[in-house]
């Protein structure tokens, strides 16, 4: 009966659950366009686990969502749970951002593409089944009238995430389906969680690093 405390900081979403075998006993999150995480993930954190009457020392694991994503976002994500894994001598389990966000959409047929903005036309995506197998990896992609043409000629696909209303404005197919309004979160990491728990999938503390996808490319301030 694994109790595993799940972090997700991948967008603006600041996101944190504690999780009980597959079931989310707690959830705390808030979405701010102005990226609260350094400010409100610790916090979160104390008043998830405060509000179950436990330490953080009963704790079985930590469960990060690794990305892709927002580069701050996910360093300061993986920043606090590790810290947390060290101090407390817990392991670290990762969890595909997008593989979570993908169990936000129930269905019983076609496909789930879960998809992050990756500024412009360009987005980060994955495709998997409506039993959540995956039938394609994560790409970082720029969209056209052409996007995931085979999947939709197949049948219906759901399409999830922050690039949706973007994706909405070049896909004109019957088949596709826009769940709008939906980021990723810690609320559906526990049950991914638990089962890579069951047979000790962790990460290696001191090298684990987020799955950024792209590489950081700062810009210069045009401020003088």
């Amino acid at each position: 009966m694994a109790l595993i405390l799940n972090i997700e900081t991948s967008t603006t979403n600041c996101s944190v659950s504690l999780s009980k075998d597959e079931e989310t006993l707690v959830l705390k999150e808030d979405n701010n366009a102005g990226y609260s995480h350094a400010e409100k993930l610790h916090v979160f954190i104390k008043d998830v686990i405060d509000s179950v009457g436990i330490s953080k020392n009963s704790l079985d694991a930590i469960a990060i969502s690794k990305g892709p994503g927002s580069y701050t976002g996910l360093r300061i994500g993986v920043s606090t749970a590790k810290g947390l894994c060290f101090a407390l001598d817990k392991p670290l389990i990762a969890i595909s951002t997008l593989e979570a966000m993908a169990h936000q959409v129930e269905a019983s047929d076609g496909l789930i593409i879960p998809m992050l903005d990756a500024r412009r036309m360009e987005v980060y995506s994955a495709v998997f089944g409506y039993d959540y197998s995956s039938k394609r990896e994560i790409k970082a992609e720029v969209l056209d009238e052409t996007s995931f043409k085979t999947e939709l000629e197949n049948g219906t696909v759901y399409f999830i995430g922050n690039a949706v209303e973007k994706t909405k404005t070049i896909i004109n197919n019957n088949n596709a389906v826009f769940v709008k309004g939906k980021l990723p979160s810690s609320s559906t990491m526990g049950k991914i969680a638990n089962r890579k728990y069951q047979i000790s999938d962790f990460e290696d503390v001191a090298y684990f690093e987020p799955y950024y996808l792209k590489d950081f490319v700062a810009i210069k301030s045009k401020k003088l």
